[in-house]
């Protein structure tokens, strides 16, 4: 009895030791660098196994000429195309109930579409029906924030026609995720919002996750800015009536986390429908991607909408949950996800700007000279000046400074310089875009 005793002690130990092992104070610091600098807003939320263990939001979620609003932790932010998650798993809802069949066919409700015929709601899950994205090669920019019926914008898909024959390859498609949640309407009679509400909100707790509309600070929803010259500038708003199942949801970082949890906790679909869904072919699953960090194995979603980026993860074996989303960037948002998961799981990690960096001279050498890349129309020229690091490209120069080890920013830009001089490489990293030169 006593052995029995002292064996659960340990258990229990072992448990509240696993249980706070998330370097908060590290978290913290981090993020203090973030603010301090202006270089990030947004919020964070971490759990593991089942339990909150970290939140923190920077920044703001509104800025005018006279009037700022902090961000908190229950703020309110439009997470994008993480709102796929939600739509696949509506659609194994209704699979597991037997009003929809993933072999079904997209003619079956929408037969002028191109291939319909053909393309079945597997091959929408799977990004693999070669139905041309609704938002690219169509003026997106000009009726983004225009109420559009179904009918207007099932009609540029139609006439978009295909890209490829369904199945043959796949490709990342907003077009796919809008139809199936206009095929959930169709199937449960209801509003895609209703659908997120009842099968989903409702069901696990979700108190601040819903269907978005124009956004509303008296709620608690953010709004985006994108960095100019050190200034942030509003960003034009869609009108989610455009997005539905694509990404038209509202949640806040908490909400996700929980979300991800019930999700691979069994609490919305059965195991076997998350093994569908986590089966990666192409590089694809069906409303879930492979977004592993190092070793550690994970599965979610990346969200981007206006200036949106959001983060979804999940990590099965550590049973860790991962929700990062920002309303407005200049330091790469790579840069921040990988900082936060390296001090999640204890790796070696220094913070930017952390130690006085000290180049003089030759020191700066490693880095001269020429770069130039098929992905960019320019040559990035870089040189010294005064012990100084200077970037010089279609006529301009502006000086770098160092923020780590082969690391260099110019802020007024939000442009990001990592050298890895052995290789005779630069990575240029402009808040989610990353761009590779050779020398």
């Amino acid at each position: 009895m006593l052995l029995l005793l002292l064996t659960q002690s340990i258990v229990n130990a072992q448990t509240i030791v696993n249980a706070q092992t998330i370097n908060t104070a590290k978290l913290d610091s981090f993020f203090n660098t973030l603010e301090e600098r202006n270089l990030a807003m947004g919020s964070l939320a971490i759990s593991k196994n089942g339990v909150l263990q970290y939140q923190r939001a920077i920044g703001y979620s509104y800025i005018s000429n006279t009037r700022k609003i902090p961000a908190n932790t229950k703020m309110r932010y439009r997470i994008g195309s993480e709102s796929k998650i939600f739509t696949a798993v509506i659609i194994y809802q209704l699979v597991e109930e037997r009003r929809l069949s993933l072999s079904a066919k997209l003619s079956a409700y929408y037969p002028d579409l191109p291939n319909s015929g053909t393309i079945t709601i597997s091959n929408l899950l799977h990004h693999s029906s070669g139905l041309h994205n609704y938002t690219d090669d169509t003026n997106f920019p000009d009726w983004m924030d225009r109420v559009m019926t179904h009918e207007q914008i099932l009609t540029i898909i139609k006439d978009k026609g295909a890209d490829f024959a369904p199945g043959t390859r796949t490709e990342y498609c907003n077009s796919n995720y809008l139809l199936l949640g206009y095929i959930i309407e169709k199937v449960t009679k209801s509003s895609y919002a209703n659908a997120i509400t009842k099968r989903i909100a409702n069901k696990i707790g979700l108190k601040n996750t819903y269907y978005g509309g124009p956004i509303d600070t008296a709620k608690n929803e953010s709004a985006s800015y994108k960095n100019d010259q050190n200034n942030w500038k509003p960003e034009k708003e869609t009108n989610m009536t455009i997005h539905g199942g694509a990404g038209s949801i509202v949640s806040t970082a908490s909400d996700m986390a929980l979300f991800m949890e019930a999700l691979f906790g069994g609490k919305l679909v059965r195991k076997a429908s998350l093994e569908i869904m986590k089966t990666i072919v192409g590089g694809y699953g069906m409303g879930l991607f492979p977004l592993d960090h190092g070793t550690h194995k994970a599965y979610g979603h990346n969200g981007r909408i206006e200036e949106f980026y959001s983060t979804a993860r999940y990590f099965p074996t550590e049973k860790l949950a991962f929700v990062y989303i920002t309303n407005g960037i200049i330091y790469p948002r790579i840069d921040i996800v990988d900082g936060i998961l390296k001090i999640c799981f204890n790796e070696q990690y220094t913070f930017p700007f952390s130690t006085e960096i000290i180049l003089y001279g030759a020191g700066l050498d490693k880095y001269l000279g020429k770069y130039s890349s098929d992905q960019l129309p320019i040559v990035v020229n870089c040189t010294k000046s005064n012990n100084k690091l200077i970037a010089e490209t279609k006529g301009t120069s502006f000086e770098l400074e160092p923020i780590a080890r082969n690391y260099f920013m110019h802020d007024p830009s939000g442009s990001f310089f990592e050298f890895f001089p052995q290789k005779g490489e630069l990575k240029i990293k402009e808040t989610d875009n990353v761009y590779y030169l050779k020398k």
